[in-house]
């Protein structure tokens, strides 16, 4: 049985995972005029980001800071992670939107749009679940 934290875990993960699907979308029907090829681009970020979100962590998780007198959990480690996955991420989508759109600039323009939004969506993501209760208390 999964315990409450693990709940808003996963609950966090779904509703991040939505809420940057939509901005994927929005973003990539925007630059490209064509609302089927913003859909596509987000719907293929889904598979992909969860795949390369699970490696992200893998690596992170045998990362041993430590030896260079960084502690585990320290906000340097934090930093450094979040700074990885959102290169990582921005890649990705910056080269799925190319492969679908055929266009690289398309491809650059909408990864870098979507640094951008998906940095102040996730500021706002973490604010709402900070003022939430759920899966803190039982």
């Amino acid at each position: 049985m999964l315990g409450r934290s693990n709940k808003r875990h996963i609950a966090k993960a779904i509703t991040w995972r939505i809420v940057g699907t939509i901005d994927t979308i929005l973003i990539s029907w925007l630059i490209t005029g064509n609302p089927l090829t913003g859909l596509k681009i987000g719907m293929a970020e889904v598979f992909t980001k969860m795949i390369l979100y699970y490696l992200h962590e893998r690596v992170w998780f045998k990362i041993n800071l430590s030896k260079a007198g960084i502690i585990r959990e320290s906000r340097i480690r934090h930093l450094a992670k979040t700074v990885t996955w959102r290169g990582v991420g921005t890649l990705d989508t910056m080269l799925l939107a190319w492969l679908i759109t055929g266009n690289p600039l398309a491809g650059l323009k909408i990864g870098m749009s979507e640094l951008i939004t998906k940095m102040i969506l996730y500021y706002l993501h973490e604010r709402a679940w900070y003022r939430l209760n759920y899966g803190l208390k039982d």
